[in-house]
């Protein structure tokens, strides 16, 4: 992979790690994840508020801890 450095002003970096889904999550999958929700509120507004809210809702419950790890998943299936 190719990489390239970017240089951010402190207060944007801070507003991204708001969007980090977990703590390992690199910025260019909240970059990218970023872009996605841009490209589809153009496409469609009205489904992007609801991908907006979904996400919202889905950070939440992970920052609860309601959430069902990889492992389980597998497990729950019988993979």
């Amino acid at each position: 992979m190719n990489a390239t450095t970017v240089k951010l002003h402190v207060k944007t970096k801070h507003k991204l790690d708001q969007f980090r889904e977990y703590k390992n999550e690199s910025y260019d999958e909240v970059i990218t994840k970023l872009v996605y929700i841009a490209e589809q509120s153009k496409e469609n507004p009205e489904l992007s508020k609801e991908t907006v809210l979904a996400i919202e809702k889905a950070r939440e419950r992970i920052k609860q801890g309601k959430f069902v790890t990889e492992e389980e998943a597998k497990s729950r299936l019988g993979l």
